[in-house]
């Protein structure tokens, strides 16, 4: 992990892969949570018996949001910032969803900063992430986000 006091040092480390966070379990139970708040209720995502008979694996899978919902609180795991102070999440440039993630199924999370770029009164910092999937050759998830730090 890696200790900075505010979001825009990251430009420092352009390219540096740095370590990843701790394996994650996706229980069903987060899984539900998540089709509770958003509404999107799929039996692929919370019908356990019929992903039983239907699914290949045999399991539920998460939702790709939920996947997606997971990368703040891993990023702590590999950098903690000191001072926080204004950073907005600008958005996404790219999110894939190569491998579906099974209920039981564990992840963790890959951070590599690409670009940061001055901007008016600010930072706007671009880091690639991959959710690596254990035990699959393929990530649950890759993703380009945009934060604007002031």
């Amino acid at each position: 992990m890696i200790i900075i006091e505010k979001i825009n040092e990251l430009e420092n480390y352009i390219g540096h892969d740095f370590d990843p966070s701790d394996w994650m379990t996706v229980t069903q139970d987060m899984i539900n949570k998540f089709a509770e708040v958003t509404g999107d209720d799929n039996w692929y995502h919370v019908d356990a018996e019929r992903a039983a008979r239907e699914l290949p694996g045999g399991a539920t899978i998460a939702h790709g949001l939920l996947t997606l919902s997971l990368i703040p609180g891993m990023t702590r795991q590999i950098m903690t910032i000191t001072r926080h102070g204004r950073a907005l999440n600008y958005g996404c440039d790219q999110v894939r969803y190569p491998a579906p993630v099974p209920a039981g199924a564990r992840l963790r999370l890959h951070m590599r900063v690409t670009e940061a770029s001055k901007q008016k009164g600010g930072t706007m910092i671009r880091r690639a992430f991959t959710m690596e999937l254990e035990g699959s050759d393929r990530p649950a998830l890759v993703a380009d986000m945009l934060t604007l730090a002031y």
